[in-house]
């Protein structure tokens, strides 16, 4: 009989992406799986690749729960702090309900073990309920899972909430602590945005207080990166648990899926346009900008508009990817006039292939809004970073890509087009630029070096698999 994996993501773009290639990863090693999405995601799943995107193999099946969101059908990503808390008060009697009938199915295998996103702790209590032993997967870096476990600190020492507004731009931001083991010099302003708020009952704080503070319930926690990227917050959470398995980046251990099947087996919630790759092939190495805002940002249309144009402006090659929903309450349409400027270097399509995209030769650079997985895969990859942090740890990974790895720049306050038009031109042909892609090329071959057999990632993986989710 085969191990039977449930493994449950946070129902958003980022999190589902590289708990699927895990899920992946333990079928290619002998796992049966069921993997569980939204309705709500899953719906989407369908209209963005088809029915039978979703409907699995013999050994790689997915169900559903739902969010306890009133019934939607927009392609857009739910709101986050009302998702969030839906979940945690609604999502344990659908799951456990869910464990139950795949225990009693005559079609799968009993459920040996859960892999729940950490910020999905109400499967801890179906798991003990159920006598099955779970594992963690926390989907953002190291230093943002850390920081996030230091949010109930904050409120301690009267940190959050904000006394007023002002402290949003008035350096109150800048003051560095020295309280966060590991993350020498962090300042306020490095710490996931949820705390720059006056209101102490700001769903996201608490939410992220409770989901950590569950963590150490589980039999290990899983981050998706590598031990040398991380190593002094690493060092500082392997002091509080028992096991803090590393094993990324997932997008390079994933090579070794060789079945076709279930390496096709997509997570993207929108269409991705292929059109890019063969733009992509008809231009010089390094000279393409690649620009991706990830699944969750929201722009202005006035930002939209600086962003268009110093893009304009920097004179270089760039591949944008515009998502239908890029822009608060509207399209995001760029005007005529702009796009006969930039015929012939510039490309806008609605989503693509993100790691396909990275891995390609001709591009030099990326502008990101350093979502997690985006960072990861462009560190994979060796490719330098402009950085314009929305929300949550995006501002974490920022601080260290910038500072601590030293392959990024960051956009600092308003976003205006002469800012973005000059740090293009920097990271494109600027010697700091040159510095800069120099080091990400030394930091993917880490990362490389990790994800092979007796690397650290690989070894964690192995751990992962024999003795903890096999040993039980």
């Amino acid at each position: 009989m085969k191990p039977h994996a449930v493994l449950i993501p946070y129902p958003a773009q980022g999190h589902i992406a590289p708990i699927l290639k895990l899920a992946k990863l333990l079928h290619s090693r002998g796992f049966y799986i069921t993997f569980v999405n939204t309705e709500f995601n899953h719906n989407r799943l369908v209209r963005a690749r088809g029915p039978e995107s979703v409907q699995g193999l013999k050994d790689f099946q997915f169900r559903t729960i739902p969010d306890g969101l009133p019934v939607s059908d927009k392609d857009a990503t739910q709101d986050i702090p009302q998702l969030s808390d839906s979940l945690r008060k609604n999502g344990l009697p659908p799951f456990l309900d869910l464990v139950k009938s795949l225990n009693e199915s005559p079609d799968s295998p009993n459920v040996s073990c859960i892999v729940s996103d950490g910020v999905m702790s109400f499967t801890l209590d179906a798991a003990e309920k159920l006598n099955i032993p779970e594992v963690v997967f926390f989907t953002t870096s190291a230093c943002g899972f850390q920081a996030y476990r230091y949010y109930g600190e904050l409120v301690t020492r009267g940190l959050f909430p904000l006394k007023d507004e002002s402290q949003i731009s008035n350096g109150y931001l800048e003051t560095e602590l020295d309280f966060v083991p590991g993350m020498k010099n962090i300042r306020l302003r490095d710490f996931p945005s949820f705390i720059r708020s006056t209101d102490p009952d700001t769903i996201m704080v608490h939410y992220n207080i409770l989901q950590t503070a569950n963590a150490p319930r589980a039999k290990g926690v899983i981050i998706n990166t590598f031990d040398e990227l991380e190593k002094e917050v690493l060092d500082a959470l392997r002091q509080k648990f028992e096991h803090v398995l590393t094993i990324g980046p997932l997008q390079l251990l994933e090579h070794e899926v060789e079945n076709q099947d279930v390496k096709a087996i997509g997570s993207s919630l929108w269409r991705e346009d292929d059109a890019c790759i063969a733009w992509l092939n008809e231009r010089a190495p390094n000279s393409v900008l690649y620009v991706n805002f990830g699944s969750i940002t929201v722009l202005s249309s006035k930002q939209l508009v600086e962003f268009a144009w110093g893009l304009a402006n920097s004179n270089q090659y760039f591949l944008w990817i515009i998502r239908p929903d890029l822009v608060s309450g509207e399209s995001a349409i760029l005007p005529e006039e702009y796009l006969k400027e930039v015929e012939g270097r510039a490309l806008m399509v609605g989503w693509c292939s993100q790691e396909q995209v990275l891995a390609h030769p001709s591009v030099g650079g990326f502008l990101t809004h350093s979502g997690w997985n985006s960072t990861i895969e462009g560190i994979s990859e060796g490719v330098p970073m402009i950085c314009w942090p929305f929300f949550a740890e995006q501002q974490t990974n920022c601080r260290y890509v910038c500072r601590d790895w030293a392959m990024g720049l960051e956009i600092e306050g308003e976003v205006e087009r002469e800012k973005v038009g000059e740090l293009v031109k920097v990271l494109m042909e600027g010697e700091k630029g040159k510095e800069m892609r120099k080091k990400a090329l030394e930091w993917k071959d880490k990362a490389q070096a990790a994800a092979k057999p007796g690397g650290s990632s690989y070894h964690n993986l192995e751990f992962l698999v024999n003795e903890i989710l096999l040993k039980n």
